[in-house]
Order: C-alpha cells, then structure tokens, then sequence
C-alpha cells in the first residue's frame, strides 16, 4: 500500500474510532437515563447494570438449564460486551434476569469522502461484528420467551437506499426495522429483538425512550411468570 494511501486509511480509521467513541457514550448517558427513570417508576425493584458476559458464565448457565445438552467454550477470558451493557432486574433471591441488553453502531464515511471529492469505499462491517453478539445472547436467553436486546445503529451506511439495511433485517430475523421486538413470536420460533436504523444520529432521549419501554416490558413479563412478589 502506498504512503499516501495508508496515511489516508489511518485518518478514516481515527474519524471512526472517535465517532463511535462519542455514540458509545451517548448510549451510556440514555442507558443511565433509563435506570433513574426506572427506579423512579419502581422504587422496590432492585436493578444491576453489568458491562460484560463471560461465556464460562454463559455457558455455565446453559448447563443448568438444559442438563441433557452439551455446551462447550475455549477461553476463560472471552466475553460478550455490549455497548450500553446488560441490565438485569433483581429478585430477593438476588437472582438477576436481563431486562436490556444494549448496543450502538455508527458505520460509514463516503459522505465525509463525497465532501472531500474522494470516492466512494466498500462500505463498513459493523454488522457482521454484531451478529455475533446477537447470536450469542439470543442463546443466553433461551429459556425465556423474550429478547430484551436493542441496537441502535447510524450513519450514511444506513440510508433509505443502501443493502446494508437487509443485513441488519437478517439479523433482526426480517422483523420491521425502527420497531420494539421483545416477546418473542410464533411459539419462540422468532426472538427478533429491536433494531433502529437511520443515517441520522439517535438522540439520548430518543434512545432512553426506547430502552425504558424495553425494560418495563421486560419486568412485567419476569413478573408474569415468576410472580410480582418474587421482586418486590
């Protein structure tokens, strides 16, 4: 690769590094947002906001619920991180159950190259990056009957126009884009989760909004089936 070119390349990398930088932060402020809102609206309830899962914990979890299965993992260290973290609702056996788990992506640059005079790139894999993470929590939360997980996701990459919008659809299990998702349908055969998608940047209201209806769903579904007084 010619000096110029990685010089180039190195700047682009750095825009995006600190753009996602800023909208990660933008989510942590919303997720904030909504634990205060949260714990205004249900002063007894007990919440716990985690920034990882350990796969050990995962799959140690997975042996408990479905002892007639095999499950297996490599590192100790592995984890899933998603960006707002995991929001678990707590009950007086300080059991926790996930009422949010959250992620925000920002992909895509030819707009700032179009105002450079530079051409068009391959578009980004933001995506692909967080199908992973997809798969892997739709699996954690195989014995209930909601997905609890929102992504939030901007930039030029996202427009009206582009294929990368049926990228994100596949994931979303061709469930409608900009639409909450948290009961799963058709007997558990679709755990589709909430994907917002737009080229324009989601605002921390707009994502407390979204994760705070998320979460509330989420609680009265764990109270549903584990009983209201099981938490409070």
């Amino acid at each position: 690769m010619a000096k110029k070119d990685q010089l180039r390349q190195i700047r682009e990398n750095t825009i995006i590094n600190e753009v996602s930088k800023i909208q990660e932060k933008s989510l942590e402020l919303a997720i904030k947002n909504c634990i205060l809102k949260l714990q205004k609206t249900y002063p007894t309830l007990e919440f716990c906001l985690e920034q990882r899962l350990f796969l050990y914990e995962l799959v140690s979890f997975l042996e408990t619920h479905f002892q007639s299965l095999e499950f297996s993992y490599h590192m100790k260290t592995s984890s899933m991180k998603p960006d707002g973290g995991i929001l678990y609702l707590v009950n007086k056996s300080n059991e926790r159950y996930p009422i949010l788990i959250s992620e925000k992506k920002n992909q895509g640059t030819n707009d700032q190259r179009k105002l450079e005079g530079k051409k068009k790139q391959a578009k980004g894999n933001a995506i692909e990056r967080l199908g992973k993470n997809v798969i892997g929590f739709r699996t954690f939360l195989a014995n209930e009957s909601i997905f609890p997980f929102v992504c939030f996701g901007d930039g030029c990459d996202f427009s009206d126009d582009s294929s990368i919008l049926d990228r994100v659809s596949t994931i979303a299990e061709f469930g409608k884009i900009n639409t909450i998702y948290v009961h799963n349908e058709a007997e558990n055969r679709f755990r589709r989760g909430s994907f917002f998608f737009r080229e324009t940047h989601w605002t921390v209201d707009e994502m407390s909004t979204i994760c705070f209806e998320i979460a509330e769903k989420s609680i009265f579904y764990y109270f549903s089936k584990y009983g209201k007084s099981n938490f409070l």
